[in-house]
């Protein structure tokens, strides 16, 4: 009203307005108007609390999707790294398999007799089943170093046909302080077959084959939880053979079973010195709190396993196990193992792996040993004390993070590679550890 361009439409004098400035006043009102009722909407939408919680619950919930499909991709590549072979084991593997080629008779053991140490049941026998021949070089070099008495000691390799060559020339490549290692094929074992064996008659199953072997990134990443049982290394005879030790060794009494991501740092014949009260299984327990019962390994839900288990029982670790193998036969542990195995082929009692079904079969047949015996966690918890680490006779890298794996744990891959062959020819040509 103030612009002198409209003062005339205001006076009180009865002269006609000017069409033209009334148009213009008209044009300039409306758009204050469109304006005014824009700053009204924005400030009314500023003090609009519901508004304002629909806009964070959708804000909220595509950041949600973001994560989840972030975690998931996330999961499949750590599981990618985790279980890829490094480019050093692979070299490794086949320089050993060349060697074993060109020189047959060096490393055959076909034809030969069994050296009597082998089955003395007065030595010291250990268990280690692996495909993997560095980390079992640095098993079995870990323990002759750190035992008092090494030539008493008898080693146990079981590998698979793929990897016997270069298993057999990896020990016959020094004397390993004087102790005595037996490498064979689990196809040696014959009686390892399908009609006995549960896995082995499960992984002709045609659905089971599509759950482990299709190989989409879709199928891999649906279900992020799942995920790591979808290798089929849980199936594998060689991650089974754990529960055919008797079978296997028939003229034994006792065995330490080892997995092939130990490192042993003590002399380790103070388990053969304990009184097993009976039991079948010596394993250091690994609950605490709520953590680590049977309930987060088996589903009880499922009658059978709700009738017969305990879901706040304490669950132990695989690793380092000392089974006495005369109360193995007598509990009967393998047909126990064979018959929960068959229930379980449709996946429905626990999703899969070795450790569910050992803490079945050997429910009321372990023995907890002091936890000293053997530290878990190096290949998935950093917070670990180097205190606990030192006072362990065993340390276990379980977990995703394994010391021959660049993703390992820095501080403490070096308890692992400090046993390991680095002035071997085969492991210099390979750049092992470079």
């Amino acid at each position: 009203m103030n612009k002198p361009q409209y003062r005339t439409l205001f006076s009180n004098d009865a002269s006609p307005a000017d069409e033209s400035a009334l148009r213009q006043l008209e044009k300039e009102v409306k758009e204050r108007i469109k304006t005014t009722r824009q700053v009204i909407g924005d400030a009314k939408e500023s003090f609009d609390n519901q508004l304002k919680i629909q806009k964070l619950k959708d804000t909220i919930f595509a950041v949600n999707e973001q994560l989840t499909k972030a975690k998931k991709q996330g999961a499949f590549s750590s599981l990618i790294a985790a279980k890829s072979i490094p480019k050093s084991l692979h070299c490794l593997s086949m320089r050993l398999m060349e060697e074993r080629i060109a020189h047959p008779e060096k490393y055959s053991t076909e034809g030969k007799p069994t050296p009597p140490e082998v089955e003395d049941p007065n030595l010291y026998h250990y268990a280690l089943f692996s495909d993997n021949v560095v980390a079992a070089s640095v098993v079995v070099n870990s323990a002759t170093k750190n035992a008092k008495e090494p030539w008493k000691h008898v080693f146990h390799v079981v590998t698979d046909k793929m990897n016997l060559g270069a298993m057999q020339v990896m020990f016959k490549l020094k004397d390993y302080n004087g102790a005595h290692i037996e490498v064979k094929a689990v196809e040696d074992y014959k009686f390892l077959n399908s009609s006995y064996v549960p896995v082995l008659k499960q992984l002709e199953s045609a659905n089971l084959q599509r759950f482990y072997f299709e190989n989409k990134l879709e199928n891999a990443t649906k279900d992020t939880t799942n995920m790591k049982f979808r290798n089929p290394k849980y199936l594998s005879i060689l991650n089974h053979l754990r529960f055919y030790l008797p079978e296997m060794y028939p003229k034994l009494h006792k065995i330490l079973f080892l997995d092939d991501d130990i490192v042993v740092q003590k002399d380790l014949t103070g388990l053969w010195k304990i009184d097993m009260d009976g039991k079948v299984n010596g394993a250091v327990e690994t609950c605490f709190g709520s953590f680590h019962r049977y309930a987060q390994y088996m589903n009880f839900s499922h009658p059978l396993i709700k009738a017969k288990f305990n879901p706040k029982a304490c669950a132990w670790a695989y690793g380092m196990n000392f089974f006495d193998l005369d109360a193995w036969r007598r509990e009967k542990c393998t047909e126990e193992y064979h018959y929960w195995q068959n229930l379980n082929e449709n996946r429905t009692l626990w999703k899969l792996g070795t450790l569910p079904p050992g803490l079945i079969t050997y429910y009321a047949t372990t023995k907890p040993l002091d936890k000293s015996w053997h530290v878990l966690g190096l290949g998935y918890n950093p917070s670990i004390s180097m205190d606990e680490i030192n006072n362990a006779a065993v340390v276990h890298f379980n977990g995703n993070m394994k010391p021959w794996l660049d993703i390992a744990m820095a501080q403490f891959k070096p308890l692992w590679t400090k046993y390991v062959d680095y002035e071997l020819d085969f492991v210099q040509a390979c750049n092992f550890g470079i």
